[in-house]
C-alpha cells in the first residue's frame, strides 16, 4: 500500500522549483528521527502537552506530503495528548513509526524525480 498520493503530491508542489521541493524533502528526512524521538519520549513520560505539540507538528509536516494515513495517526496521537488519554499510546506510536519509515522510502523515490 502506497502512503503518498503522487498526484496530490505533484499538484501541491507544482508551483515550486525542483530545488525547493528537494530542500523541503531533505529537511523532513533530516528531522523525522528527532520528531519521532520527541513523540516517543512524550509517551514514555506521559507528557501529554508535549505529545500534543509534537504530534501536531508532525501532522502538519506530513500533510505537505499527501500521506493521509500518516496524518491520521499523528492526529490520533495529538488528540490523545489534548485529552490526556494514555490508552494504546505505544501501539499507536509503533504504527506511526512504521508508516513514517515507509513514507521516508517513498519520499526518497519521489526526491529522485526532482534531482
Amino acid at each position: 500500500m502506497k502512503l503518498i498520493n503522487d498526484q496530490s503530491f505533484n499538484e501541491s508542489f507544482s508551483y515550486f522549483d525542483k530545488e525547493i521541493v528537494v530542500e523541503i524533502i531533505d529537511i523532513f528526512l533530516n528531522e523525522y528521527e528527532d520528531r519521532l524521538t520527541a513523540i516517543k519520549k512524550s509517551i514514555d513520560e506521559l507528557d501529554f502537552p508535549n505529545l500534543k505539540f509534537h504530534a501536531h507538528s508532525l501532522k502538519g509536516v506530513v500533510a505537505n506530503f499527501s500521506a493521509p494515513a500518516v496524518q491520521t495517526l499523528a492526529k490520533e496521537l495529538e488528540d490523545k495528548g489534548t485529552n490526556s488519554v494514555n490508552e494504546n499510546l505505544l501501539e499507536n506510536f509503533t504504527e506511526l513509526d512504521k508508516l513514517v519509515r515507509q513514507m521516508i522510502d517513498e519520499l526518497n523515490v519521489l526526491r529522485e524525480n526532482f534531482v
